[in-house]
C-alpha cells in the first residue's frame, strides 16, 4: 500500500508541476501579448481550467499528505477510547461528502456532453470539468492510502498534522533550561 501510495504522490507531484509552470507560461505570454497589442482570446478559461485543476489534484495531494483540513487536534483531546470512533465519524464525513462531489460531478460532465469551450472550440467542456468527478476520486483514494499511518499516530496521541507538537503520554517530556 506503501508503494501505491508513493506512486500516487510523485504522480499528482509532477501533474501539479506540469500545470503550474504551464499556468504561468499561458498568464506572461498573455501579459507580453497584450502589452504588444495583440489579446488572447483564449487565456482567460485555459488559465481558469489549469487553476481549477491544480485546486482539485492539490486538494488529492494534500489529503495523501494528511496537510488538508483535519480534525486531530480535536480527536487528540478525546479521551483515547473515544479516539477510534472520532476517527471513523471525521474519516466517514470526509469520504462521504467528497463520493457525493464525485457523483454529482459525473452528472454533471454528463450533461455537458457535446459542448465546447468557447475561445477554443475543439476543447470539450466535459474534459475540462472532468476534474471535478476525477479530484474528488483521487481525494477519497488519497485518504484510504494515508489512513493506516494517520489511524496509528492518532490512536499512539501523536498529532499527525502537528508532529512538533509533544504529547502528553510522551515519557520524556522534560524542557531543557539554560542557566
Amino acid at each position: 500500500m506503501r508503494s501505491v501510495s508513493r506512486f500516487l504522490g510523485l504522480l499528482l507531484e509532477w501533474f501539479l508541476i506540469v500545470q503550474m509552470v504551464g499556468l504561468t507560461l499561458v498568464v506572461i505570454y498573455a501579459v507580453v501579448s497584450r502589452k504588444l497589442g495583440a489579446s488572447l482570446s483564449w487565456y482567460d478559461e485555459i488559465a481558469a481550467i489549469q487553476l481549477a485543476w491544480i485546486t482539485y489534484y492539490g486538494a488529492a495531494y494534500a489529503a495523501l499528505k494528511r496537510k488538508h483540513i483535519g480534525f486531530d487536534g480535536f480527536l487528540l483531546s478525546l479521551p483515547p477510547g473515544l479516539r477510534a470512533p472520532g476517527i471513523i465519524v471525521a474519516e466517514a464525513l470526509a469520504i462521504g461528502f467528497f463520493a457525493l462531489l464525485a457523483w454529482s460531478g459525473w452528472q454533471v460532465v454528463q450533461i455537458l456532453e457535446g459542448m465546447n469551450l468557447v475561445s477554443l472550440t475543439f476543447v470539450s467542456i466535459q474534459l475540462t470539468q472532468s476534474v471535478i468527478p476525477i479530484g474528488a476520486a483521487l481525494f477519497i483514494l488519497a485518504s484510504l492510502l494515508s489512513l493506516p499511518e494517520y489511524w496509528r499516530e492518532t490512536m499512539a496521541g501523536r498529532s499527525f498534522e502537528h508532529p512538533e507538537i509533544i504529547p502528553e503520554t510522551a515519557p520524556d517530556k522534560r524542557v531543557e533550561t539554560r542557566p
